[in-house]
């Protein structure tokens, strides 16, 4: 295995001294060359070419520049002065995750620009959950064979979805797995870091009976589920990834469809608090609706959520009709249509509301938190048609 730096510094430097530019270094052992010696390109490692994937890059990370970062790219750990002043008991949130097998789809579609919002996504949207301003991310992408473009396609992504957050990209790693991954395969993930002033931390201990419960529309399938759809569509199912599904509206085809880029809400959230009374915010991933609401109710009430106030995508139905998949599995997998909830004081719901409509959320009153056990009670049916 081996590890080349996303962010290093000498990237333009050859280490073999080819290519006409000078080599920052030499060594030397004092004995005469072997006639015949392995090497690591042998073994399936360039670091030629991870080199040329970080001069690719160079210019979209720096696009995700804060002011808290210091130096430039090309140090061993990114730099970034927090600013203890603005808080008078500043928390650090951490959270790191991947996008799981919808890395699948991307790969068979050759396409690798949306991947990293997808990764940021999971990431920040996480820390938002608990209040907190998302300040950095830093990535890891494992491939089998380092392609300049293909690396650096996937780090824009990842690039622009910090944009999108308002963090800063500052530093990753690129490793190049010859004989573990094939060629045309990588995995990704990626650690961020926020802060949240203490007194402001959301979560269960501020959620009363009496409550709104705020739903925020997905993009989407956005990253979850997609083991169960790759087996049901393009298993069981037998569909191709670049047939025209009507119901997906404007030509649009199934590959489309399944890499729509997972939405990122941290910007929207951060104000949402800001304009807001907020109790708590729950990012909808693995375990759908009811297993992460569940994660921001005390044990004296329940969440009541209404199906028949939203209706999901229709990606939902064409999975639950090709797998005959039980209700209860749905929800128990997939967002529903839902990425973001926020149970927020009724006094402030409809500003809640007016707040998010006007940066461009689609989210509604999806029910109420009454006196209860700490569950969450799915009432209603979705619109369908």
């Amino acid at each position: 295995m081996t590890h080349v730096s996303e962010r290093n510094g000498a990237a333009s430097s050859s280490p073999s001294g080819t290519g006409g530019e000078r080599q920052p270094w030499t060594a030397g052992t004092g004995r005469t060359a072997r006639k015949r010696s392995a090497s690591y390109a042998e073994a399936g490692v360039s670091i030629e070419a991870g080199d040329r994937a970080v001069e690719l890059l160079k210019s979209k990370v720096r696009q995700t520049r804060r002011p808290e970062v210091l130096g430039d790219l090309g140090g061993f750990a990114g730099l970034f002065r927090l600013d203890t002043k603005k808080y008078t008991n500043p928390i650090l949130a951490s959270s790191t995750d991947g996008v799981g097998t919808k890395l699948v789809i991307a790969q068979q579609l050759d396409i690798h620009d949306t991947i990293g919002i997808d990764l940021v996504a999971m990431v920040v949207d996480d820390l938002v959950a608990c209040g907190a301003e998302p300040l950095f991310l830093l990535d890891y992408i494992a491939c089998g064979e380092v392609v300049p473009d293909r690396v650096a396609e996937i780090g824009a992504g990842i690039a622009d979805g910090c944009r999108y957050a308002g963090c800063a990209l500052l530093g990753g790693e690129t490793a190049e797995h010859p004989g573990v991954l094939r060629p045309d395969e990588y995995d990704v993930s990626a650690t961020g870091v926020g802060v949240v002033e203490e007194s402001d931390i959301l979560g269960p201990d501020r959620v009363e009976a009496g409550d709104v419960v705020i739903a925020m529309r997905s993009s989407g399938l956005h990253s979850n589920g997609y083991s169960l759809v790759r087996h049901v569509l393009l298993g069981a199912g037998r569909m191709r990834l670049d047939v025209v599904i009507e119901d997906f509206g404007r030509q649009r085809t199934l590959g489309e469809e399944l890499l729509t880029p997972t939405k990122i809400y941290a910007q929207d959230c951060l104000k949402l608090i800001a304009e807001a009374e907020v109790r708590a915010i729950a990012h909808v991933t693995g375990g759908g609706i009811p297993g992460n609401l569940v994660r921001i109710l005390p044990e004296t009430v329940d969440a009541v959520v209404d199906r028949a106030t939203w209706k999901p995508q229709p990606i939902f139905d064409l999975i639950q009709a090709k797998g005959r998949i039980e209700d209860s599995e749905m929800e128990s997998t997939f967002n529903m249509g839902v990425g973001m909830f926020a149970i927020v004081s009724a006094e402030d719901a409809d500003r809640a509301l007016a707040t998010l409509a006007g940066r461009g959320v689609d989210a509604w009153q999806a029910g109420e938190v009454i006196e209860g056990t700490g569950n969450v009670r799915m009432v209603g049916q979705h619109t369908r048609g």
